[in-house]
């Protein structure tokens, strides 16, 4: 049976799949039906067969030849040897083409495969649907829709290809563009510690698409938050970024906003947690050596005075043994500049509570030093607030004459956390919710 001869793409996950259609095909081929019992069981198998691969495409939201789709998806999701030397980089060189060539000559028999004869054998004309699948919906449970859209392209493109060559380059071409797996096929990702077991870095399927041009006014500080990130997409010198200043005024908002403008471009996000701290070393371990550049990303990073977490952090962003690898870099943001609470019996000294209160100091201090680069966001003046309400209503379509816009605006800031980027939004928010007449 092809399916176990091959190489490097062994055991793909969802490969259970393509496992019970080889065996079908085998059998169908073999003539190993002699009987009614045994064509009835076949027969049951085909239609077990075509339920997983709705159930599948249902969950990834494929459309067109599902079971196309299904094989460039094993494909682009398989991460081996060929497919993470070709993320980011594209066509590679060696012995190791000749391994996947081996294996694409067999993914070809089955995309050329012609389930007529299987269909007429087994009384399973239904199972044709599977050829030319309209959905009731296309939205995706497991990748965003530009993605899905281009792994139903690469099904289509991988039809007309002429030789198991020409389905390499098509397939290597998709890891050159967005990469292979679960770094290829997502922007961000969240970590699962489990007791006993190493740490697990799983997508997020859903992030919020925000631009940094949604987020009205900070232009020196968003400027400057592109000039490091570039720098870092490009292999130069770039620091950790520490985004500190008022609640509500974009700092998580700007990080999401790089996380979806530098994904072409091989960037992903991992937000970590401040009790997973402890598992940072094995994380980084497991994404030093892939052709990404990773943010890890920590939201509302602050410590209390009793709380020991940090001294983790500053361990992994400068001063471990090991070097910290030259594809990560760590993000924050914060409400606090010092990001470890400090008090004024640390900075007095005082002997009830500590001999060397300068000692004490520097060491809560020495976590925010870490971050080469800190940037402030600064709760906007109050026409600054007007002109981010104004600005958000024009883009929201909201039709409501400027003086009335303002003076609800301010009633809003008033009654709900004062002037902040986040207040407008909530404004505007409630604008919508009423349904107010729309330009």
């Amino acid at each position: 049976m092809k399916y176990r001869e091959l190489i490097i793409y062994r055991d793909p996950a969802g490969g259970e799949i393509l496992e019970k259609a080889a065996g079908l095909i085998e059998a169908f081929e073999k003539d190993l039906w002699q009987d009614p019992a045994s064509l009835k069981e076949a027969s049951e198998d085909l239609y077990s067969l075509m339920h997983d691969i709705l159930d599948l495409s249902a969950v990834n939201g494929f459309y067109g030849n599902l079971w196309h789709c299904m094989l460039a998806n094993l494909l682009v999701s398989h991460e081996n040897a060929y497919s993470k030397a070709c993320e980011i980089r594209g066509q590679v060189w060696g012995s190791i083409n000749q391994a996947a060539l081996h294996d694409f000559e067999i993914f070809r028999t089955y995309f050329d495969y012609d389930f007529s004869g299987l269909m007429e054998k087994l009384e399973v004309p239904v199972f044709s649907l599977l050829f030319d699948f309209e959905p009731s919906s296309q939205e995706s449970k497991v990748y965003n829709s530009r993605i899905r859209d281009r792994i139903c392209e690469l099904a289509v493109q991988l039809e007309s290809t002429g030789s198991e060559e020409e389905m390499k380059d098509a397939v290597t071409e998709f890891y050159r563009e967005y990469g292979v797996g679960r770094f290829g096929l997502h922007k961000a990702f969240r970590i699962v510690s489990e007791e006993g077991d190493r740490a697990r870095i799983v997508p997020i399927k859903n992030i919020l698409h925000v631009h940094l041009d949604d987020l009205i006014g900070y232009e020196t500080a968003k400027a400057r938050l592109v000039e490091n990130t570039e720098a870092f997409i490009e292999g130069r010198p770039a620091n950790n970024v520490l985004l500190y200043g008022e609640a509500g005024t974009g700092k998580s908002s700007s990080i999401k906003a790089i996380a979806n403008q530098y994904f072409d471009r091989g960037l992903r996000i991992i937000e970590i947690y401040r009790h997973q701290f402890r598992d940072l070393n094995d994380v980084i371990s497991q994404i030093k050596g892939r052709n990404y550049r990773f943010i890890i990303y920590m939201d509302d990073l602050s410590f209390e005075e009793f709380e020991t977490e940090y001294k983790y952090l500053k361990a992994v962003i400068e001063g471990g043994l090991e070097k910290k690898p030259s594809n990560v870099l760590i993000y924050a943001t914060s409400n606090r500049r010092h990001l470890v609470r400090e008090s004024f019996k640390d900075r007095d000294g005082d002997a009830l509570y500590d001999k060397h209160g300068g000692d004490t100091v520097n060491e809560k201090l020495s976590l925010a030093g870490r971050f080469g680069l800190s940037i402030y966001f600064g709760s906007p003046e109050f026409d600054e607030f007007q002109h981010i309400v104004a600005e958000l209503a024009k883009r929201h379509g909201i039709d409501m004459d400027e003086k009335t816009l303002r003076s609800e605006a301010t009633k809003w800031q008033m009654r709900h956390g004062g002037l902040s980027g986040r207040t407008a939004q909530q404004f505007i928010d409630s604008l919508l919710g009423k349904d107010i007449k729309k330009q």
